[in-house]
């Protein structure tokens, strides 16, 4: 086969040469280039890489070695550049959808379920009586301390987690409903 390939290089029937090239080699080089870079959809694109390079160099193929073996050296070379390069050591890339990859739909529909859920925390909040409604307030919203609450509305450190605790059932029952 080397031989038909060789002369089919000769006869200048680069197109044919390369679909036979793709077939015969294109599972192998890509296991190869694989194992370069371990990220097959990586591996997908450096072999399409290869087989372009393979294409428009063919007239650089001499005949001293096997075509397979000229090709496993652009192969490797390819991969090796790829793995010194600035886009392989700066960009990560992962064979996985992002997980906070969604669509525009979804994200409106996000917004307005968030949109809702805020509204009825915040009646739930505002039906609360008021010695719960500020250490809630002041301990979620305004992010303060449990011995700053304590101090801003002079009850013991103690009371003010009791308090955050009881506001925290009281919620969670009128949320239930």
């Amino acid at each position: 086969m080397e031989e038909l390939l060789a002369e089919t290089i000769e006869i200048e029937d680069k197109d044919a040469l390369i679909d036979e090239l793709m077939e015969r080699y294109g599972q192998d080089l890509l296991r190869l280039v694989y194992s370069y870079v371990n990220n097959s959809q990586i591996a997908e694109d450096l072999t399409q890489d290869i087989f372009v390079k393979c294409y428009k160099s063919l007239h650089t193929y001499s005949g001293k070695s096997k075509l397979r073996t000229w090709l496993w050296r652009i192969a490797i070379n390819h991969c090796k550049d790829y793995l010194k390069s600035w886009y392989n050591r700066n960009v990560l890339v992962t064979e996985e959808e992002p997980a906070n990859y969604r669509t525009a739909k979804q994200m409106v529909e996000d917004a307005v379920i968030q949109k809702e859920e805020d509204n009825q925390l915040i009646a739930a909040i505002m039906t609360l009586p008021i010695k719960y409604r500020e250490v809630i307030y002041l301990f979620y919203y305004e992010e303060l301390l449990i011995k700053e609450i304590a101090v801003l509305t002079e009850v013991s450190a103690n009371t003010v987690k009791t308090r955050l605790r009881r506001a925290k059932e009281l919620l969670k029952e009128r949320l239930e409903r």
